[in-house]
């Protein structure tokens, strides 16, 4: 026992007979096996009081006592520190300032405490000296106060709130997955509320993210990302769990992706699906969910955006016999909905219409869908082969990614069936030159291509609060091009966003800006000839038809959005 060196705060408790020598060197040992600091330990087990205690730690340090009883709990800094190195140190952030981080402490002089908070949360820790029994009452308080944060996502929701959700597997059972937060009521109820939310706030996507300090939310909403919640970082692997629960993943790996699917049942008539992916971060899973609206393929073409003459060119296009409609654009720009819309126009009992994709977004009675799985060798150029064999008139892929894919549909359409599919392009002339680069004949190209559609998604003006932009000189917008838009300039009204209650930062929607591209004589010569996307470009405009640059700003001139907006999606 006399072994133990007895300093700091313990030596002042013996210099002013609070405590004996050998109590002081017993309260050392024990504190240290029991992993308390020492003036925890000293009050727990009744051997000096927690006044004494501050009162010989403010004159031992030459530091002001501080009253934890009137903190305001509101400069409390959350999710600065972690919960296990508080609960080990029994320490409490006040607040901060800049990069300093001031910690309530019984004891001032644990220098082991400070230097593993710094550590952590990359901050210059002071210490301040509270008594050590407002210090727990504090501390407790504080971490209850933290757990019961996700509570006010539940506020307002009953105890038998839930939803009807089915899981959609696709690959077969994955695992048990009936642990691991099935049976959690509260985050089963967050879950649901947050997908909820997202599906009426029109979102097209959600992200849950780990970070080492932090979990957030996020909703795709128009498009752009923004942050709608933190739940507490230690809900998250709850969560991740729920999330791969629903989606019948497995959740006992959490080394590798997964890709599963949730049905979500709103009413007897009204159903969502997520499509659910998992990825291992560096502090956990990251869980994406996309959220697949069947009634989105249903609005009707006229929904879509397109101009008078691009949507006569489509309408014709869909009713030809055979031939091929391409769709470009970058992803998450509608090129899907563009393509089911025009499925959903064919689809009748008189034809036999055949997908491939990967995956499967929107499911439509009437449409034999295949989900494309290259893991068991079925690819769309596989597909493909098996759709020719199946009596088919109109026939959908997915993608064409490789040139045995684009020589497939190619003959398809060359023998008596409709095809349409999607590229990674960024305009109509390009979608030609990637083909012809790809390895198709320039042949095969120029006689099988009806139709090109190149597409953005902008997000829509809201009519309830947007105002004249009336600050925007006649020099910007010439520079801009909205006076070479086919427009006259007395009908050029501009607007710009402002926000209200009833949209995000002054958007609400969004709507299509299109470059579509018909094939005539003159453009399929350049085909032949194997011109570059610039000759087709070129020719594409001498045949009248408009850019995607010069279609949004004719969308733009109208205020259904913003120039800013229109240079966000189209402006290279």
């Amino acid at each position: 026992m006399s072994s133990i060196p007895v300093s700091g705060l313990a030596r002042r408790l013996v210099n002013d007979n609070l405590i004996s020598m050998e109590q002081a060197q017993n309260a050392l040992l024990e504190s240290r096996k029991a992993k308390q600091p020492l003036a925890q330990w000293l009050v727990d087990n009744k051997i000096v009081g927690a006044q004494p205690i501050a009162i010989a730690a403010m004159e031992e340090f030459g530091v002001p006592l501080y009253d934890l009883n009137g903190h305001n709990s509101v400069q409390i800094p959350k999710d600065t520190v972690k919960r296990d190195l508080i609960e080990k140190y029994q320490v409490l952030p006040l607040f901060k300032r800049g990069n300093r981080l001031f910690l309530g402490m019984a004891d001032p002089t644990d220098l082991r405490a400070l230097d593993d908070i710094k550590f952590q949360t990359g901050l210059t820790t002071d210490a301040v000296l509270v008594q050590q029994d407002q210090l727990a009452k504090a501390i407790a308080k504080f971490l209850t106060d933290t757990e019961e944060d996700a509570g006010k996502a539940f506020e307002g929701l009953d105890e038998d709130f839930d939803l009807d959700v089915e899981a959609v597997d696709e690959d077969g059972p994955k695992g048990e997955g009936g642990e691991g937060g099935a049976d959690d009521a509260p985050i089963v109820r967050f879950v649901n509320k947050v997908l909820l939310d997202a599906i009426k706030s029109g979102a097209s996507d959600l992200h849950f993210e780990p970070y080492e300090k932090a979990y957030r939310i996020r909703f795709r909403t128009d498009g752009v990302l923004h942050e709608v919640t933190r739940p507490p970082l230690a809900l998250g692997p709850k969560l991740a769990a729920r999330l791969k629960v629903m989606s019948k993943m497995d959740i006992s790996e959490r080394r590798v992706p997964q890709d599963g699917r949730i049905k979500m049942k709103l009413s007897k008539t009204k159903a969502i699906d997520f499509r659910v992916n998992t990825l291992p971060t560096l502090w956990g899973e990251k869980v994406v969910m996309r959220i697949l609206d069947p009634s989105s393929a249903q609005m009707g073409i006229d929904a879509l955006g397109y101009e008078d003459y691009q949507k006569e060119m489509y309408m014709k296009a869909l009713h030809q016999p055979q031939g091929m409609i391409l769709v470009t654009g970058p992803t998450g720009s509608g090129k899907t909905v563009s393509l089911y819309t025009g499925l959903n126009i064919l689809n009748t009992d008189e034809r036999n219409i055949s997908t491939a994709e990967d995956p499967v977004e929107i499911n439509l009675e009437g449409i034999n869908q295949v989900n494309v799985n290259i893991k068991v060798g079925l690819g769309f150029s596989e597909a493909l082969r098996a759709f020719l064999r199946q009596d088919p008139d109109i026939i959908m892929v997915g993608e064409i990614r490789d040139l045995e894919t684009a020589n497939i549909a190619i003959k398809a359409a060359q023998t008596g069936h409709m095809v349409m599919s999607t590229l990674h392009t960024n305009s109509a002339p390009e979608t030609l030159t990637r083909m012809l680069n790809m390895g198709v004949p320039a042949f095969n190209l120029a006689t099988s291509v009806n139709l090109i559609i190149a597409q953005r998604l902008a997000r829509r003006l809201c009519p309830a609060c947007k105002q004249p932009a009336t600050d925007i000189p006649e020099s910007v917008m010439q520079e801009e091009g909205l006076l070479d838009c086919g427009i006259p300039r007395e009908e050029i009204t501009l607007f710009k966003p402002v926000g209200c209650d009833l949209c995000n930062k002054g958007y609400k929607g969004r709507v299509g800006v299109y470059e579509v591209v018909r094939i005539t004589p003159r453009i399929s010569r350049i085909i032949m000839e194997e011109g570059n996307s610039i000759q087709i470009a070129e020719a594409a405009k001498a045949e009248g038809f408009y850019d995607l640059r010069i279609s949004g700003l004719r969308k733009c001139a109208w205020g259904l959005t913003s120039l800013e907006e229109i240079n966000r999606v189209t402006k290279d």
